[in-house]
């Protein structure tokens, strides 16, 4: 199992963005399309963002939306794996 106890917060919040674009971090992962290396990018860029109480409230009420907030910093990482 893939996770981030140091990060639990940034970690549920970049998997919930990459749901969003139909990504499975864990999966992406394992299949080789990411490195184990560029996933702690992720969460680590997630977690020195300052919106984080707009990617949670973002996130509670997107339901299946098309796209990911422009306001994301991992945006076009987690959108070029949806490809």
């Amino acid at each position: 199992m893939i996770g981030y106890p140091e990060a639990p917060k940034a970690w549920w919040l970049t998997r919930g963005m990459a749901r969003i674009s139909g990504v499975n971090l864990a999966r992406a992962v394992l299949d080789g399309w990411l490195q184990r290396g560029e996933l702690e990018h992720l969460v680590a860029r997630c977690a020195a963002c300052s919106a984080g109480r707009d990617c949670e409230a973002w996130l509670a009420t997107s339901g299946r939306a098309d796209a990911m907030p422009d306001f994301c910093p991992n945006k076009p990482g987690i959108e070029a794996l949806s490809d």
